[in-house]
């Protein structure tokens, strides 16, 4: 009997422990990592990634900003804008060792998402780093490192990540943030503020602001969780920004590019008078380049996928067309006059320069060029001044147009 009591009693404490809940597993704990710019012109936008802290199993930073130039198709994706980038997941620490390097700074967000949603994105990650998951087509602007960190975090918060960022970046917009961010470096900005064409322009809700790093974690800063607390949690610097700071947004130089073309504009008609070869030089060299970064715009619009290019405006005072002008510069260069065809094609490239104040007066299609509208436009007026005419030099210098 005693051995049967003793049998009952070890079948009533395992009902019990039965009966009684588990301890529930921590749920990991979800953190945004927000790189500042670098130095190298790639890093000029900075960084970001997602860190699942899973305690005892460590830190994994989610990172989706990796690209292999040894690709062999590499250079032609590029050019044709379809880039692949692919996740990684790898060690914190072995993430942040190139920040570290590079002296820029890395700060962490830690959100406070129910057990339920980090579990999810913690999940959702693992799957997404999949060799067979992990390449995406790579678009400077909607789908980015940071576009793809958003787009995780809205994923697991059921879409009301969305929702809260559907508000107004109070004026901010593509090119804005593009021209900001490359302003150290001076040929990266003339690139954008050339190649952008009108869609670069339209004015950015908070959401699509996010394509910038920083952008994403000031919104992540006024977000609320799912049970109307603070997103964010709790910030730590984890590296030190010792490289100069972000840069602040400032406004195009219309004038000084303007005051450039009429300085310009004006030596043309000068040495029109006094040196028409040289002014004929000059508008050979300014024809031959205008023409190929006419090209460039055509094709760019015409045979990639760089949507932020497509149908931009400066291709009414940057044209292949101008290379019609080529043979009448090449005349006037030799001692010769130019043949009146040349000056019936300059009126009419002019013509189509002077169209470029269209979208600036009617506001139709509007595109942030005035600096280019107000460095060209004078130089195409100077030269087609100078061409005006084939008269004789008795009834005015500009037969000897360049």
């Amino acid at each position: 009997m005693p051995e049967i009591r003793h049998w009952h009693a070890r079948l009533l404490l395992a009902c019990l422990l039965c009966l009684m809940p588990l301890p529930a597993l921590a749920a990991p704990r979800i953190g945004v990592v927000t790189m500042a710019p670098g130095e190298i012109f790639w890093e000029r936008f900075g960084h970001d990634a997602i860190v699942v802290d899973a305690g005892e199993h460590g830190r994994i930073s989610y990172n989706f900003g990796y690209f292999d130039p040894d690709e062999p198709d590499f250079i032609s994706r590029f050019i044709r804008g379809q880039m692949r980038y692919r996740l990684v997941a790898l060690p914190l620490e072995q993430d942040l060792l190139q920040y570290r390097e590079a002296g820029r700074g890395v700060r962490v967000q830690w959100l406070d998402l129910p057990a339920q949603q980090a579990e999810k994105l913690a999940a959702a990650l693992a799957e997404n780093a999949r060799p067979e998951n992990a390449h995406y087509h790579y678009d400077y602007f909607r789908d980015n490192c940071a576009t793809r960190v958003r787009d995780a975090l809205n994923l697991a918060m059921d879409g009301e990540l969305a929702v809260q960022l559907a508000a107004s970046a109070q004026g901010l917009s593509y090119r804005s943030e593009a021209l900001r961010l490359a302003a150290p470096e001076a040929w990266m900005w003339l690139g954008f503020q050339l190649g952008l064409g009108p869609h670069a322009d339209r004015s950015l809700s908070r959401w699509e602001a996010a394509f910038i790093p920083m952008r994403l974690a000031d919104s992540l800063r006024l977000a609320k969780n799912s049970e109307g607390r603070p997103l964010v949690l709790v910030e730590e610097q984890w590296l030190p920004h010792v490289l100069p700071p972000e840069p602040a947004e400032k406004p195009l130089p219309i004038w000084q590019f303007g005051a450039a073309g009429m300085f310009i504009a004006l030596l043309l008609l000068a040495l029109g008078r006094r040196a028409p070869r040289l002014a004929a030089g000059f508008a050979f060299s300014f024809w031959l380049l205008g023409g190929f970064i006419g090209l460039l715009y055509l094709y760019l619009w015409l045979g990639s996928a760089h949507w932020a290019t497509w149908r931009n405006h400066n291709l009414l005072l940057l044209h292949p067309l101008l290379w019609l002008l080529l043979p009448g510069a090449w005349s006037i260069l030799r001692g010769r006059l130019p043949s009146s065809r040349f000056v019936w094609l300059l009126r009419a490239t002019t013509c189509i320069a002077l169209l470029s104040l269209l979208d600036v007066l009617l506001g139709i299609d509007p595109q942030r060029n005035g600096t280019w509208i107000a460095l060209l436009l004078p130089i195409h007026l100077a030269l087609a001044m100078l061409c005006a005419r084939r008269d004789a030099a008795s009834h005015s210098s500009l037969s000897q147009c360049p």
